[in-house]
């Protein structure tokens, strides 16, 4: 019968996407976790960080942990001497949402001055922002600033541009933490898919402003 025949058929595309989603998130874990870091005293001194974009505050108003801890984590890497440039990549889709400013501000309140920070508006996705720290900002040895379930994900695409990275990872807090990685692991997949299928590009590029240190 034909509902039988559909059954089969929604079966079938069922396990292969769940198949699909298991294998790439392997492959992206598996290939970059070495790199992924929760020490500062591993890297060395005086580089640069590309500081990751995610909203100051929740839907609630409340403060975002996540975004508050990658902030304390890239100001404690300035204050020890391991970073002295920021690269702060987000959204800034309206004059209300400005993740790269708040991030800015957020840094020169814990002491980071405003001339080692500098603001990518065009972080659009992950993608987007390390693409654009190569090629708009001439930096192809970073340490990136994020959580560790992002990390794996943004050093992946790091190593398909021939990005030299490591993630010097902020700590993730409990919060809507289910929510997320399930998120997460479908992000990984569109990464794989968007790196080696569909040659996804990033949204903007623009000008070259490379960063003197």
């Amino acid at each position: 019968m034909r509902w039988r025949k559909a059954i089969r058929i929604s079966l079938t595309l069922s396990i292969i996407s769940v198949l699909i989603i298991c294998i790439t998130n392997l492959w992206v874990v598996t290939s970059t976790q070495s790199r992924v870091l929760s020490d500062y005293r591993h890297l060395p001194d005086s580089g640069v960080a590309l500081v990751l974009g995610t909203s100051h505050k929740l839907t609630s108003g409340e403060p975002n942990p996540f975004f508050q801890n990658r902030i304390n984590t890239a100001a404690l890497l300035y204050q020890q001497g391991k970073i002295v440039h920021f690269i702060v990549s987000g959204d800034n889709r309206t004059k209300y949402y400005n993740e790269p400013l708040e991030m800015q501000k957020a840094l020169v309140k814990l002491g980071v001055p405003v001339s080692a920070i500098t603001l990518d508006y065009a972080g659009l996705r992950t993608l987007d922002s390390i693409v654009r720290c190569k090629e708009i900002f001439g930096q192809s040895n970073i340490t990136i600033i994020t959580q560790p379930f992002h990390s794996y994900r943004a050093l992946f695409i790091s190593d398909f541009y021939k990005v030299n990275a490591v993630a010097l990872v902020a700590s993730e807090p409990d919060l809507e933490a289910g929510r997320v990685y399930a998120r997460e692991y479908l992000a990984r997949a569109k990464a794989v898919l968007d790196l080696y299928l569909l040659g996804t590009a990033p949204r903007h590029l623009g000008e070259k402003e490379p960063i003197q240190i």
